[in-house]
């Protein structure tokens, strides 16, 4: 299927869906919100109890402008509920979690997204649509596909050779592209990939979005959206990775890296992003494994740039342990380490992948009773494993300061008076 745009001539008015969300994370929240301010009657399914019962009560167990507002209103008017169980729907949206695992080929892991094929099958009633959300190697919505007919011999899906007028349920892949702290704000304006396993399919949640966002809808192929999405993030990890890259060498020659990338991109066609501790977040610090796992020995670049960006936090502790063994060799063999931010980016509470928390956990390690960490979203932390956390004062207080998350709440502070490690530019 070739891409195409979706117009909205002569197509119907807004019809309200019963709609489920598979999964009431970062994305399935937001979302199952936002389609129920839209005017659908939206059921969120997770196996979290937790969480669950939070939604049940408009609460949200995320942080993200503008979601317990959203949440209030959708739940106070009765067209957002969650529960454990799966109920029948016309939509299935999935947004579980698709990590890589930590073997040497960082191989996709598709088991939450196959345990939610596998709770939808049994209540899917024909008509339905599916909807896998959840970032995905090229081919998984196939598998999704084969999934549900093994589960449902009763029911017809989308197979080569088969018209569409034989279909009983369409499959489609729909990736986010949304930023957390902007999540409400993107998924309302945000263009979107519709991959189909049918045209018809791809038709059918073009007409669903539509009642999400205001961007583009572009009707394609599920294979080629899947791909789409990790492009898009390995994209912006081969940046990054210059980035980076660029800070140790100008690190090892005796620049400010800083400096330079402000005045190079004073180039009118140089643009280059700001380094920091490493990538993290479930999307760029991910996706591009997926594409190297397919293509092991044709995706050198995009293997390269997670190298080098795997590699920073490590870059950064020994920073950390010089400075150390320098006060050491002065006559303090006991100074402490303030690490400021350990959520994965500025002004948010992810912790997914986040190489600031794997540094902080590193120094903690290795200095013992010596490193104190501080991050104004600490009450999002669930697994500290030997983290002492404190103000951000106490942090800054310390021998030598390790600036690994620009948040706000640190760029108001003066350079501390220590030896400080900024890596992520706070006093840049």
């Amino acid at each position: 299927m070739s891409l195409t745009v979706y117009a909205e001539f002569n197509q119907p008015a807004f019809t309200p869906q019963k709609i489920v969300v598979v999964g009431l994370g970062y994305i399935g929240l937001p979302t199952a919100a936002a389609l129920a301010q839209a005017g659908h009657s939206v059921i969120g399914v997770d196996v979290n109890p937790r969480v669950v019962e939070a939604v049940n009560k408009a609460q949200s167990h995320i942080v993200e402008p503008g979601l317990d507002e959203l949440l209030e209103a959708a739940v106070g008017g009765g067209r957002l509920s969650a529960s454990t169980e799966m109920p029948t729907a016309d939509a299935y949206l999935i947004a579980v979690p698709t990590p890589v695992g930590h073997d040497d080929a960082r191989t996709p892991d598709l088991s939450y997204v196959f345990a939610a094929t596998q709770a939808i099958a049994p209540v899917l009633e024909r008509g339905a649509l599916v909807v896998l959300e959840s970032t995905s190697p090229v081919g998984a919505t196939g598998q999704v596909i084969e999934r549900l007919a093994a589960a449902r011999p009763d029911l017809k899906f989308p197979a080569p050779g088969r018209p569409e007028s034989e279909i009983d349920i369409d499959v489609v892949y729909s990736p986010e592209r949304v930023i957390p702290g902007k999540t409400i704000q993107e998924l309302s304006t945000n263009a979107r990939a519709l991959g189909g396993a049918t045209p018809r399919a791809a038709l059918r949640a073009a007409r669903l979005y539509r009642s999400l966002t205001s961007g583009e809808l572009l009707l394609t192929d599920d294979r080629s959206a899947e791909m789409v999405k990790l492009v898009e993030n390995a994209f912006r990890d081969v940046n990054i990775a210059f980035a980076n890259e660029l800070s140790v060498v100008c690190d090892k020659i005796g620049l400010n890296v800083w400096e330079v990338i402000a005045l190079a991109n004073h180039h009118p066609r140089v643009k280059i992003l700001q380094p920091g501790p490493g990538v993290g977040g479930h999307c760029i610090a991910i996706d591009p494994w997926f594409i190297v796992a397919q293509a092991p020995e044709e995706a050198r670049l995009i293997r390269t740039a997670r190298e080098v960006n795997d590699a920073k936090p490590h870059f950064v502790i020994d920073k950390v342990r010089q400075a150390l063994e320098t006060m050491a060799r002065e006559g303090k063999p006991d100074a402490r380490v303030g690490c400021l931010g350990l959520t994965f980016k500025p002004d948010v509470d992810d912790y997914r992948e986040s190489p600031s928390l794997e540094i902080g956990r590193e120094l903690s390690r290795l200095f013992p009773g010596r490193v104190v960490c501080a991050d104004p979203f600490e009450a999002m932390l669930t697994e500290r494993d030997g983290l002492t956390m404190v103000a951000t004062h106490a942090a800054l207080a310390c021998d030598v300061v390790v600036g690994l998350v620009g948040h706000r709440e640190f760029r108001t502070q003066p350079r501390p008076a220590g030896v400080v490690v900024d890596a992520c530019g706070i006093w840049a």
